[in-house]
């Protein structure tokens, strides 16, 4: 079953590619204007598409039959069989036989409707014709009978598509060559003019067989893809074989190349929209509109815990600043010579502040929210009970252990150090002053 394809190239594009492989075309229609077919990624029935086929006359491949329009008719809908001299190809005539043979490309709709018909068909019944199945050609009559013999064709097309059908839902996979050049559908023609209308309109069908071993999960059926400018082509354009055949019957096979087919957008499934995303794999990394590769790319960021933790495999190294750190060692010896030797030294940023003189500064930052406290008074200050419980002598210095300044004095953050104050507001102070040393000391200990 093939119920929509892909075909978005311009007739001269379609021209060229036919043309690299061999393939004659003598006559073509405009890019753009009226009659020109239809480019689309979605291409549905009732579109003006390319039809690629022998140059003969409206009546197909062969002499006219004698008998008339009647007579054609008749065997048209299989009612009379072809005359035994027409079957024979003896009543050829011998311009006919010595014209030399053109091919060409032309647009048609989609859907067949034959020559007999009267009136416009609704697009109902038009669908009915999109497809024609290759085992209802291989019994004599009916209503392929005359077009089968006398006007075969090739539908020209990038890929087709076909509905996976998975519980409820229906997912859409897009099937093409996996050379990536064109599918060449076998398929059948007709022309027809309907009462009260000059115009003449051409339409067609796709031939379908059984599904190759590749398709199979996917459908039952598939077109019939004949290799452009292989002889099997080249046999079921021929217009010298104007009679149907065993061999022309044994053309309609499942294709035995290499295709490529997965899954694509669900919006190709509205006929009337199109978009060139409809033939990229939904998985693909050229689909943007695809959310499965959205979340593939976030996770291809390095988060930062990655960062973090890549740090910390290789210490902290990598990533951090280096810098050169001149200090002067001092040589004297004894023996005279007083010089002193400038040594050039490279560390970390990190390692460089860690080492370095803060100029009396704090060197490690407070905890976030606390206060700084004024500096305190070595005479004022004794070891926490915890240190003395551990054996830490209250003399032993440490970088957090306040420093003894010599100087000015200190001034409390509590008290402005004037002594006309009264003895109870003094006491209250020094007891308030001697709660804020308690938390002074223990954050001192804790950095």
């Amino acid at each position: 079953m093939c119920g929509r394809y892909a075909l978005y190239l311009r007739p001269s594009q379609v021209r060229r590619m036919l043309q690299d492989n061999d393939m004659q075309v003598d006559d073509y229609p405009a890019d753009e204007g009226e009659g020109a077919p239809r480019q689309s990624y979605n291409f549905a029935p009732g579109y003006h598409g390319i039809v690629y086929r022998a140059d003969v006359p409206d009546w197909g491949a062969g002499p006219r039959r004698s008998g008339g329009g009647a007579q054609q008719d008749k065997e048209a809908r299989g009612d009379a069989p072809p005359p035994a001299a027409a079957a024979e190809g003896h009543n050829a005539d011998a311009s006919e036989a010595s014209r030399a043979v053109h091919y060409k490309l032309q647009s048609m709709k989609w859907g067949l409707v034959p020559f007999w018909t009267k009136r416009n068909p609704d697009y109902p019944s038009v669908l009915k014709t999109i497809n024609c199945r290759d085992d209802s050609l291989a019994s004599a009559g009916g209503m392929w009978a005359s077009m089968k013999a006398r006007k075969r064709c090739v539908v020209v097309a990038q890929g087709f598509y076909e509905w996976l059908q998975k519980g409820k839902e229906k997912v859409p996979h897009f099937v093409k060559r996996k050379d990536g050049g064109l599918m060449c559908f076998a398929g059948l023609w007709d022309v027809v003019q309907y009462e009260d209308d000059p115009q003449k309109h051409y339409t067609y069908t796709i031939i379908t067989t059984d599904s190759n071993k590749q398709l199979r999960f996917l459908h039952d059926r598939m077109p019939v893809i004949l290799d452009a400018g292989s002889d099997a082509l080249r046999v079921w354009l021929d217009p010298a074989r104007h009679e149907w055949s065993r061999e022309l019957q044994a053309l309609l096979r499942p294709f035995a190349g290499e295709l490529e087919v997965y899954p694509v957008s669900k919006e190709v499934g509205k006929v009337g929209n199109n978009s060139p995303s409809f033939i990229v794999p939904v998985a693909s990394r050229e689909n943007k509109s695809n959310i499965a590769n959205f979340f593939a790319n976030a996770s291809n960021k390095t988060s930062p815990t990655k960062v973090k933790k890549k740090e910390e495999d290789d210490g902290g190294a990598k990533d951090k600043p280096e810098v050169e750190i001149k200090q002067e060692v001092d040589k004297r010896d004894g023996s005279g010579d007083d010089s002193r030797t400038a040594v050039v030294k490279t560390e970390s940023v990190e390692e460089a502040s860690r080492e370095a003189d803060d100029g009396g500064m704090q060197a490690s930052p407070l905890p976030k929210g606390i206060k700084r406290e004024a500096d305190v008074d070595e005479d004022q200050w004794s070891p926490p009970a915890k240190k003395a419980a551990t054996g830490s002598s209250p003399a032993k210095q440490t970088p957090s252990s306040p420093v003894k300044q010599v100087g000015r004095p200190k001034i409390s953050s509590t008290s402005n150090g004037t002594a006309n104050k009264s003895p109870s507001k003094a006491a209250a102070a020094a007891a308030k002053a001697a709660g804020s040393q308690k938390i002074t000391k223990f954050f001192a200990n804790s950095s």
